[in-house]
């Protein structure tokens, strides 16, 4: 199942939402207790508890919400798991005029969780993605009640990493005649990859689509500059220190987020807790979907309460 859920966000910007999994079922226990002794129907007035926690999930830079699917779909065995088509990704809207400030997208964050009815939720992000929910959730204490960062830096990464990206996406050699060509050249033929990764292979062969001469990315690369340019040169260490709720750094072992970093992170979160997965690189959630699950499911019944 995918459900797909319109938001408006900032500037009145179109937004696809997506629920992958069928929303948790009324607890049958209450049920049953809710019938009266001759078997009549249940009261028909809302129970006083507690709406199923909400969890919103953001993708990184060049990602899409169904990069997330594995995860929401477990999580919405209890849980009301969203993910988001961020601007300029997936389904969501890449006009030339939509604008990539790191404001926008926390707006849109924001508005999302507001028109799904998920607050207070627990926001997972991964990369910018979660770069995006801790901005969010020191904007917004109110909304946020738990924050989980998948391999995602606060430190600045300077001028020469949005050279190395520029020139990344000009070796692309697009268009791919094939998706097995897509596979092939991110998971094994890409300068950038150490070791053959079939699982990087997969999540960039997620975001293409045919056009008339051969697969191409369904996002404009230089609406992913103009977002990314928007947040590398500066450092992010103050709106972490301000993010009140408990928070969980994840990194993958092989990722770009060193550890030394990630635990400084920690120290700097006021209620800052830390994971890391082996044998996983910076698509943590996507090399390792198990390994991810049991870095972060302790820490999500802490903070949901189940």
């Amino acid at each position: 199942m995918a459900r797909r859920i319109d938001v408006t966000g900032a500037g009145g910007v179109r937004l696809a939402a997506w629920e992958f999994g069928d929303p948790p079922k009324a607890d049958p226990d209450r049920a049953r207790a809710d019938l009266d002794p001759a078997g009549a129907d249940p009261d028909p007035a809302p129970s006083d508890g507690d709406p199923s926690p909400g969890v919103l999930l953001l993708h990184g830079l060049m990602a899409r919400a169904s990069h997330w699917a594995s995860t929401a779909r477990w999580l919405s065995e209890r849980h009301r798991a969203v993910a988001l088509d961020q601007r300029g990704h997936g389904q969501s809207d890449k006009s030339p005029q939509v604008s990539f400030t790191r404001e926008a997208y926390v707006d849109d964050a924001e508005a999302a969780l507001e028109q799904l009815g998920l607050t207070p939720a627990v926001l997972i992000g991964h990369a910018m993605g979660a770069l995006t929910a801790w901005q969010l959730a020191a904007k917004r204490p109110d909304l946020v009640r738990g924050l989980i960062i998948c391999d995602m830096r606060a430190s600045a990464l300077g001028a020469a990493s949005q050279r190395e990206w520029a020139a990344w996406f000009k070796a692309w050699p697009e268009p791919f005649a094939t998706l097995a060509d897509v596979r092939k050249w991110f998971g094994e033929d890409d300068p950038w990859v150490e070791r053959p990764n079939p699982a990087r292979g997969e999540f960039y062969a997620e975001v293409m689509h045919e056009s008339p001469d051969g697969w191409r990315p369904v996002f404009e690369p230089d609406q992913m500059l103009k977002s990314r340019e928007t947040w590398v040169y500066d450092a992010h260490w103050e709106e972490l220190a301000q993010v009140q709720c408990p928070a969980l750094v994840v990194r993958g072992l092989d990722g770009e987020l060193g550890r030394a970093e990630a635990q400084e992170m920690v120290r700097v979160l006021p209620r800052g807790e830390y994971a890391e997965v082996a044998d996983a690189g910076h698509l943590v959630h996507y090399d390792q979907p198990d390994a991810w699950r049991a870095a972060i499911e302790p820490f999500l019944d802490d903070v949901l309460g189940t």
